[in-house]
Parts: C-alpha cells; sequence; structure tokens
C-alpha cells in the first residue's frame, strides 16, 4: 500500500476513534474533560501521519462527534476544534523535527494546552478566563488524561514500529 493511502486510512481510524471513544467516557459526568479520550487519536494520527492528516485529524473529530453525538456541546466545539488541530499538527511537526515520539507528544501537548488557553481567553471567553481556569481545565483535571496518553501513546507508537506499520515520511 502506499504510503499517503496508509496514511488516509489511518486518520480515517484516528477521525473514528475520535468520535467512538469519547462515548464510552461520556457516561461517566465530566470525564470527557478528566481523560481526553478525544485527544488519544488526534495527537496518535498527527506522529503516525504527520502534520496534515494531524491537523486535519484534529478538526474532523471534534466536529463529528459533535454533529453524530452532541459531544462536545457547540458552545465547547470551536475552543475543542482549534485545541485538538494544534495538537495534531504540533505532534507531526515535532516528530519530524526531533525524531523522537515522547518527546513530540510532550511538546505538541504543551502547545495545544497553551493555544486553547490563548485562545479561550481572547477569542472565545474573553474577560471570564484566566490562569487560573486555565492552569485548573488544562493540568490539575485533565492529570489522569495526560498520564494516560503520555503512556498509552508511546507504548501504541512502539508496537506499530515494531510491527513495521508506521507510514515512512
Amino acid at each position: 500500500m502506499k504510503n499517503s493511502t496508509k496514511k488516509m486510512a489511518y486518520a480515517a481510524i484516528c477521525v473514528a476513534l475520535g468520535v467512538v471513544l469519547p462515548i464510552a467516557f461520556h457516561s461517566i459526568q465530566n470525564a470527557g474533560s478528566i481523560f481526553l479520550p478525544m485527544h488519544l487519536p488526534v495527537l496518535l494520527c498527527g506522529l503516525l501521519c504527520g502534520p496534515w492528516y494531524g491537523l486535519i485529524c484534529g478538526i474532523l473529530a471534534p466536529l463529528l462527534s459533535s454533529v453524530l453525538t452532541g459531544m462536545p456541546p457547540a458552545a465547547i466545539l470551536p475552543s475543542m476544534i482549534v485545541e485538538l488541530a494544534v495538537y495534531g499538527c504540533t505532534t507531526g511537526l515535532f516528530k519530524k523535527l526531533f525524531k523522537n515520539n515522547i518527546v513530540a507528544l510532550v511538546c505538541a501537548m504543551l502547545c495545544g494546552r497553551v493555544v486553547a488557553g490563548l485562545a479561550k481567553a481572547f477569542i472565545f471567553n474573553p474577560g471570564n478566563y484566566g490562569i487560573k481556569a486555565w492552569v485548573t481545565g488544562s493540568f490539575v483535571t485533565a492529570l489522569p488524561g495526560i498520564i494516560i496518553q503520555l503512556i498509552l501513546i508511546p507504548v501504541i507508537m512502539l508496537a506499530l514500529e515494531r510491527a513495521k506499520l508506521v507510514p515512512e515520511d
């Protein structure tokens, strides 16, 4: 299979996972903001497929999920699209730059949180969103999800690399 076809297939799977995974978590109150299930496939897509596919996955996953399941709600959707698009794109960019999945993942997770915080503070919730809300939402509440991402994504990438299933650049 050609690399572009393989990347497109992986990106489609990641978008689908971005719709399906949150469904399982949203039966528990606030589980989405705690476990961040939509972040996993978007971050994975960026590492597997590169920045453009990661960007597209980061836009399509929350958009399709919102349309099909009502999650995220319309009020949260724009900021989630921004955050996830940055995650998907920057994981791909940092993977190319550093050639290291964990470094790329950590850098992208930080970039996504900073951009999401800035977008909420200046565009989506101006005057109502500050540093305390950002730290609480992006790091404190999300800590279980961050830990899951830092463990699960490198393990999945390692397994895919060992199985020679990662598309080449």
